[in-house]
C-alpha cells in the first residue's frame, strides 16, 4: 500500500458487480481493470449467496478512471442480468461504482472523475447511468437505496418514466446489462472493537450507544446494561411527552419543545430522524441519537477469536475516526464491567486517518506530534490495539503512506554514497543539495523535540511542537526532492537521445530538450527555497531550543545553507542551456533574492551561536 507517494493523488474505486458464483467470469472482469498501468487491485470479495463481488482498486486519477471504465465494459459483456438472482439489492451488471479520495486529491476532484466516467459509460457503452451520493446531479438521487428502489425488476417501468431519465446514456431498458450507479463518497473504514466477553448482547449494547442511529430510550435500568431499563413511549393522550435526549418526561408538547430548543433541536427533527411522524406519536418509542455521526455499528461474536466485537463502519473519518469510537467504547465498557482488549481494521485504512489517530494519542500523552510518520503510525497501532487478534502490517494495511521503496532515499547510506560516486551524472549535486536540506530540517526537529521533553522548558512546548511539526514536513519534502532532481536530469538525457535526422525531428528534439532543462532548473530552485525555510527553522531552534542543542541547531543552519547554495549552482548551470532570455532573467532575480535572505538568516543564526559559545 505504501508504494504510492503521499504527494501524488490516490483514488480508491470500489465497483460491485452482479456476479459472485463464477470465479472465471470474476477474474476476467478484474483483469480488465488490473491491465491498466498504475492501478492496483487491493481486494476481490465474491459472495455466492449475494451473487455479487466487491472489487477494490486504487490508483492515480487518470488510470483509475480508465480501469473503472474497462471493468464496466467487461462486466457488460460477460454478465447477463436477465437471469440473475441474489440476496443483495442490485439493478445492473456493474451495480455500483463509487470513487473515493484517499490522498492528495479532494472530494470535488473525485466528483469530477465520477461524472466523467459516468458520461463516458453512457456515451460509449450505451448503458443508462445514474449518478449518486456526492456526485449526484439531482438531490433526489443522492441515496443509493432510493435510486435502486425496485431493483432490476422495476427498470422497464422506471426507465419509461420521464422522471427517471438517466443522467447519462439512453432512457432504455437493457435486459442484459440493466443500469449502473456511479458516484463519489468518503472512504469507509471497516473497524472492529474487541471485547473481553463472548456475549453478543453486551457488544450490541455498546454498539447502539455509539452508532449514529442510536437506540430506544430506557429508564430505571435494573443492571449496568442499558437494555435492562424500561422503554419510554410517547403517550400524548395521557400528557406524557418524554425527551429522547435526557429521558425527562414533560406534561405537554410545548414544554418538551422548549426543552429541545435548549438543545438546539425540535421534536420534528428528532422524530423524523428516526422515520417517525411527529403528528402521530401515540405509543411510539422514544428514540435517542448515538454518540457519533457517520458511524454504523452492531454487535457480533467471532468464534475463531473467542470474543465478541463491535463491528463498525466509519463512513466519514474526517468527522468520526477510529480513536473517537474506541475511546468511547473503553469508557462504556468500563461502566459495564467489561474491557476493550483491542481493535482491528478490516481491509485498509487511509494514511490520513491513522496519522490523525496517532497524533490524537501523542497529544493526550503529552508527547510531541512532530515526530516521523512511521512513529506516528506506530503510536496509533499501539494505542488502538490494532495487533490484538492478529499482527497489523502497516505496509499492507495503510493506504497512501509515503514510501522510499525503490528510491534513492530508500537505499542504505553506504549504498547511496557509492551510487553518487559512480560515473553516472545522476544522482548529482541537486540531489545532494536536497539531502543536505533534509538533514538540516531533521536536526531542527531533534532540537525542538529534546526541548519539548525537558520539564525546565515546558512553557516553550507549544512553540517547540510547532517547530518540530514544520521541520518534519520540510524534511519529507526535501527527501522527495532527492529523487525528483535525479528524475528531472534523466528527462533531459532522454530528450537529448531523441532522433534528429530531419528538420522536423530536430525541432521536436530541441523543444523537448528546452522543456527538460527548464524543469531541471525549476526543481533545484524549489530545493533552494525549501533549504531557506530549513535555515529559518534552524534559527528558531537556535533562539528557543535548549542551550545544549544550540550547536546542533547551528549545524542545521550551515547544512541548509550548503544545500541552498548547491541547489542554486544546479539552477545556474541548467539556465545556461535555455534560450528564453526573459525567463532566465526572472530566475536569476529569484536566485539573488534567495541568496540575500540566506546570508541575513545565517548571520542571525551565527549571532545567537556566538552569544552562547562566546560566553
Amino acid at each position: 500500500m505504501t508504494a504510492h507517494s503521499q504527494s501524488s493523488a490516490l483514488v480508491e474505486c470500489v465497483p460491485n458487480i452482479s456476479e459472485g458464483q463464477n470465479r472465471a467470469t470474476i477474474d476476467l472482469i478484474v483483469a480488465a481493470a488490473a491491465a491498466v498501468p498504475g492501478v492496483e487491485v487491493l481486494d476481490v470479495d465474491p459472495g455466492a449467496d449475494t451473487h455479487r463481488t466487491v472489487i477494490t482498486l486504487v490508483g492515480p486519477p487518470v488510470p483509475i478512471a480508465e480501469a473503472a471504465f474497462r471493468l464496466v465494459e467487461k462486466a457488460a459483456q460477460l454478465i447477463d442480468m436477465s437471469n440473475h438472482q441474489g440476496a443483495h439489492a442490485r439493478h445492473g451488471a456493474t451495480d455500483v461504482c463509487p470513487f473515493i479520495p484517499v490522498s492528495g486529491i479532494s472530494m470535488e476532484e473525485c466528483i469530477e472523475i465520477a461524472r466523467a466516467v459516468g458520461k463516458r459509460i453512457g456515451d460509449e457503452l450505451g448503458i443508462p447511468v445514474f449518478m449518486y451520493d456526492r456526485a449526484a446531479l439531482r438531490d433526489d438521487r443522492k441515496s443509493l437505496a432510493d435510486v435502486r428502489k425496485g431493483e432490476y425488476e422495476a427498470l422497464p417501468e422506471k426507465l419509461a418514466d420521464p422522471a427517471w431519465a438517466p443522467d447519462f446514456g439512453p432512457a432504455e431498458f437493457l435486459p442484459r446489462t440493466g443500469v449502473i450507479t456511479v458516484g463519489a463518497r468518503e472512504f469507509l473504514i471497516a473497524y472492529n472493537v474487541n471485547l473481553n466477553t463472548r456475549d453478543k448482547s453486551q457488544a450490541n449494547d455498546l454498539a447502539m450507544e455509539i452508532r449514529e442511529k442510536g437506540r430506544a430510550v430506557r429508564v430505571e435500568p435494573k443492571a449496568p446494561y442499558y437494555s435492562s431499563g424500561r422503554l419510554l413511549r410517547y403517550l400524548p393522550s395521557e400528557n406524557i411527552w418524554p425527551s429522547g435526549i435526557t429521558g425527562e418526561v414533560f406534561s405537554s408538547r410545548d414544554l418538551l419543545e422548549q426543552h429541545l430548543k435548549s438543545h438546539q433541536t425540535t421534536l420534528a427533527n428528532e422524530t423524523s430522524f428516526f422515520g417517525q411522524d411527529p403528528t402521530a406519536l401515540e405509543g411510539e418509542m422514544v428514540m435517542k441519537r448515538g454518540s457519533f455521526e457517520h458511524c454504523r455499528a452492531v454487535g457480533w461474536v467471532i468464534p475463531e477469536y473467542g470474543q465478541a466485537q463491535i463491528s463498525i463502519n466509519l463512513t466519514d473519518f474526517h468527522v468520526t475516526n477510529m480513536h473517537h469510537v474506541v475511546d468511547a467504547c473503553r469508557t462504556l465498557a468500563s461502566d459495564r464491567g467489561l474491557a476493550v482488549t483491542g481493535s482491528e481494521v478490516v481491509g485498509v485504512v487511509p494514511h490520513e486517518a491513522i496519522i490523525d489517530s496517532g497524533e490524537h494519542y501523542l497529544e493526550t500523552q503529552g508527547s510531541s506530534r512532530g515526530i516521523p510518520v512511521v512513529d506516528r503510525i506506530e503510536t496509533a497501532i499501539q494505542s488502538l490495539g490494532l495487533s490484538d487478534v492478529s499482527p497489523f502490517d502497516a505496509e499492507k494495511s495503510v493506504l497512501g503512506t509515503p514510501s522510499t521503496r525503490g528510491t534513492l532515499t530508500g537505499m542504505e547510506v553506504a549504498d547511496f554514497v557509492d551510487e553518487v560516486s559512480r560515473d553516472s551524472p545522476a544522482p548529482g549535486g541537486g540531489s545532494i543539495a536536497a539531502l543536505a536540506g533534509s538533514l538540516a530540517a531533521a536536526l531542527s526537529s531533534m532540537v525542538a523535540n529534546l526541548t519539548f521533553a525537558k520539564r525546565k522548558f515546558r512553557k516553550r512546548r507549544p512553540q517547540m511542537e510547532a517547530l518540530s511539526i514544520d521541520a518534519q514536513i520540510l524534511k519529507d519534502e526535501l527527501l522527495r526532492a532527492v529523487d525528483q532532481d535525479t528524475a528531472a536530469f534523466e528527462a533531459v538525457i532522454d530528450a537529448m537521445r531523441l532522433p534528429q535526422g530531419t528538420p522536423e525531428l530536430k525541432a521536436i528534439r530541441d523543444r523537448a530538450t528546452e522543456a527538460g532543462y527548464r524543469h531541471a532548473t525549476e526543481v533545484p530552485l524549489v530545493t533552494a527555497r525549501l533549504c531557506l525555510q530549513a535555515m529559518d527553522l534552524a534559527v528558531r531552534a537556535t533562539q528557543q531550543g535548549l542551550p545544549s542543542g544550540i550547536t546542533d541547531a547551528g549545524t542545521a543552519c550551515w547544512m541548509a545553507r550548503a544545500g541552498l547554495e548547491g541547489a542554486i549552482l544546479n539552477v545556474r548551470i541548467n539556465l545556461l542551456e535555455s534560450t528564453d532570455e526573459e525567463w532566465k532573467s526572472t530566475v536569476s532575480k529569484k536566485i539573488a533574492l534567495i541568496q540575500d535572505e540566506a546570508r541575513s538568516t545565517l548571520d542571525l543564526c551565527q549571532k545567537y551561536l556566538e552569544e552562547i559559545l562566546g560566553s
